[in-house]
């Protein structure tokens, strides 16, 4: 154990005793001690225990520690602080720009416990309600933690929208158009990718040294084709922190690309169900599907076995698209913790030619999104009121996005929920549950007649937090007999409900509703993403409520409250 490793130790000691709101004078002790430790000149592992007392800037206390540290290899006070302390709190140390005592407000005060969490609540717009924390400091925060993720390997979707594109015309221009294609994880639409993925008509020996640059990508894996004309991997680490696949060899392009575009079981069970595909060449893959004699299965759709058998009796659903949204369906403004005021979040729903909008701001107990109190309430359904006058045709209808207690229940009594058009339910606290207790209070909330939507079911953030655990056929079993909707959340860190589900939804009669959850302007952006997450499963317009057109929406809100009894 060197001293570099003895201070980060004391360092790391320091940090947490200050997370922890503990004595500030000891933290600081054991700060000095990382600094003065770090410039010793010579090593302590080599230096007699009992001079190490004598030593500037370590004393008694310290000393022992130093001690406990040659002999164990560990500090038995710093284990225990690492273990009452989340991962994710002790990894936001990593972020520039958020010290020890930041990292205790964000704990202790925001109950935030992880960095996507943190990523999360800074896209809220929710940080700027504490004290510290101003608009300058959240906007350094997210983007410090942005980077810090670009170098971590796993990403969203919507975080290789731009890059991807540009790694293709970048490899096009290498080796010619024809002799690249797209493929993989993102082809497929898949929510968190690990390496972009394309194909390369040539040899491993004819692509490396195309990239002797003067900054080349890291070699990380070669696989080698079996013969000269065989297929093969190359596998390189950008300087971005992505992980670029090519799949390589001068055999049939077509065939390359089409296995591995489709997940291992639809690849096997296609070849299975139709043995005698030649892999014609063409421009892309949809030769094999003619070869085939089926309609063509678009790459989002090749995950699971079953599609095939779909595509066999013509039965391919028409895939839900963008422009089949005419709604904003979950969206907060400035009255809890949005960015823009609700007429300029109606205004961009006008200018983007949508018909209305859902507002629907936190509840009461949410405090830390500046959540709405009865009398705030009155005063924002009096705006709206005001505004669907001077919006007219467009319309904005009155909802709340009401915590679900922690008994099931909403957050107001029944005078107040009736007042609103709709209610969306979700959880947002005390997330650590077992399946029992979740399923308790999920379903307690979805039998509440007020109930109208369900948001985000497990209140999952991608490469993040994982979702408390539920059932989820008893949660769609549930909704469909108490007429509830379920949300398809689709910023691109939630995309919850799983799009893995949404067939078994809509088996069951269960309508969903890609909602974009937006705290700003540009958060509309985000149904493209739910749409993406949406197609995967199947989805069409008519089982989404946000493709509902303005009579259609008021006409299944009447329809919906005599189902429900209100």
């Amino acid at each position: 154990m060197d001293n570099s490793t003895i201070a980060d130790n004391f360092s790391l000691l320091s940090k947490l005793m200050d997370i922890h709101g503990e004595n500030s004078f000891k933290s600081k002790t054991y700060a000095a001690a990382a600094f003065n430790i770090e410039k010793l000149p010579n090593q302590l592992k080599d230096t007699p225990r009992e001079k190490i007392f004598l030593i500037k800037g370590i004393g008694e206390s310290t000393g022992k520690k130093v001690v406990e540290l040659l002999e164990t290899g560990k500090l038995e006070v710093l284990s225990e602080l690492i273990n009452i302390t989340p991962p994710g709190v002790i990894e936001m140390l990593n972020i520039k720009g958020i010290g020890p005592k930041k990292i205790n407000t964000i704990w202790k005060e925001m109950e935030i416990e992880s960095l996507g969490e943190l990523l999360y609540a800074c896209n809220e717009n929710r940080l700027t309600l504490f004290k510290g924390f101003g608009e300058k400091t959240q906007t350094n925060v997210q983007e410090a933690i942005e980077f810090y993720f670009l170098n971590q390997g796993n990403f969203l979707y919507a975080q290789l929208e731009e890059i991807y594109p540009q790694v293709e015309n970048y490899l096009r221009k290498l080796f010619t158009p024809d002799k690249v294609r797209a493929t993989g994880a993102y082809r497929r639409q898949e929510l968190t990718i690990e390496e972009l993925e394309f194909v390369v008509a040539e040899t491993n020996d004819a692509i490396k040294p195309k990239f002797q640059t003067a900054q080349p990508p890291e070699l990380l894996e070669e696989n080698l084709p079996a013969g000269q004309a065989g297929d093969g991997d190359l596998l390189y680490k950008l300087k971005n922190g992505l992980k670029l696949r090519l799949h390589t060899g001068i055999e049939n392009i077509t065939k390359r690309q089409f296995q591995t575009t489709g997940s291992p079981a639809f690849i096997e069970a296609f070849e299975k169900a139709f043995p005698s595909i030649s892999y014609s060449v063409g421009e892309n893959d949809e030769t094999v599907f003619d070869e085939a004699n089926i309609p063509y299965i678009l790459p989002c759709l090749r995950e699971t076995t079953g599609i095939i058998e779909k595509a066999k009796n013509n039965n391919l659903p028409e895939l839900i698209q963008t422009g089949d949204i005419r709604s904003i369906i979950h969206s907060h403004s400035k009255w809890s913790d949005g960015a823009n005021t609700l007429e300029e979040m109606a205004e961009e729903c006008i200018k983007r030619g949508l018909e209305y909008l859902v507002i629907s701001d936190h509840s009461q107990t949410a405090f830390y999104a500046n959540g709405l109190k009865v009398d705030r309430i009155i005063a924002q359904q009096q705006q709206i009121d005001q505004l669907n006058k001077q919006l007219a045709p467009f319309k904005i209808f009155k909802s709340i996005e009401s915590d679900i207690l922690n008994d099931g229940s909403l957050d107001y009594p029944e005078e107040i929920l009736k007042t609103f058009d709709l209610v969306i339910a979700s959880i947002h606290s005390n997330l650590k549950m077992n399946e029992e207790k979740a399923m308790k209070r999920l379903l307690t909330a979805i039998e509440n007649p007020y109930t109208t939507i369900l948001g985000h079911l497990t209140g999952r953030l991608l490469l993040s937090r994982n979702g408390y655990p539920v059932d989820h056929k008893r949660i769609i079993e549930a909704c469909a007999a108490n007429h509830v909707v379920i949300e398809l959340n689709a910023h691109p860190r939630r995309l919850d409900i799983d799009w893995k589900w949404i067939e078994y939804a809509i088996e069951k009669g269960v309508l969903l509703s890609i909602d974009p959850d937006a705290h700003a302007l540009d958060g509309y952006d985000d149904v493209k993403y739910g749409v993406l997450a949406a197609q995967k499963g199947g989805m069409t317009k008519k089982n989404n409520l946000s493709s509902y057109s303005l009579k259609e929406f008021e006409e299944f809100l009447t329809d919906t409250r005599k189902k429900k009894g209100i």
